[in-house]
């Protein structure tokens, strides 16, 4: 299989094109820290990666008050904005030669993503991988995953069909997506979810890094 078998291939952002899922994880440990929270366990903190902002803190802050969920927000922006400043975050080794050659290859190339609009645009700026996709969904704009919307409102944009449409990602919650939109999924393992979270219906292959999704893309010689 390759890039070829698909119309349209939409990443995940967090760690599957960027390496931030860890300090992802570590900033809300340190907002609930600051805020006064109850601490959550770094797994149940990885596992809420790419969650659209309601679900993470009631799985991670379960019973806690307005205002105590309203301090962790605003701590977390305040340390993930501190720690991503002058582009910290970068991609994942591989990522930017692969993106570079699937943005020309014919394929629509889109991003889903659990992070707000101006939080992908900035780092689209960060990267300089913005002029690669050509479309994107983010979860203050749509249902947030794993809810389908993100791909059925890319795929209407795209003109594309779900046989036609493969979503790669690092969580349960892309996978989850992709089944309820009824595309392929391809899971990649160095993200916040472990491969076990990354099995299902539309799995076709999980990849180890962007060296293992480069060979299942990239046509054979």
């Amino acid at each position: 299989m390759s890039a070829a078998h698909f119309d349209l291939i939409v990443f995940d952002w967090d760690g599957t094109v960027v390496d931030s899922a860890g300090m992802i994880a570590q900033c809300i440990l340190d907002a609930a820290d600051a805020a006064g929270a109850p601490r959550p366990a770094l797994e149940d903190a990885r596992h809420v990666i790419g969650l659209g902002l309601e679900d993470a803190l009631a799985y991670c802050f379960p019973g806690q008050p307005r205002p105590v969920l309203q301090g962790v927000v605003e701590h977390y922006k305040r340390l993930f904005l501190s720690r991503d400043a002058h582009g910290q975050i970068q991609p994942f080794a591989g990522a930017r030669d692969l993106l570079h050659w699937l943005s020309g290859c014919g394929a629509g190339l889109a991003v889903a993503t659990g992070k707000s609009r101006a939080g992908l645009d900035r780092q689209f700026g960060t990267t300089g991988l913005g002029p690669l996709f050509h479309g994107s969904r983010c979860a203050d704009e749509t249902h947030p995953k794993p809810h389908p919307a993100m791909l059925l409102e890319l795929m209407d944009e795209f003109g594309c069909t779900p046989d036609r449409t493969l979503m790669i990602g690092d969580t349960s919650h892309d996978r989850l997506m992709a089944e309820s939109a009824g595309t392929g999924f391809v899971g990649v393992t160095f993200g916040a979810h472990p491969v076990t979270a990354l099995h299902g219906p539309a799995t076709r292959v999980c990849c180890d890094d962007w060296a293992q999704l480069a060979d299942f893309l990239r046509p054979v010689a």
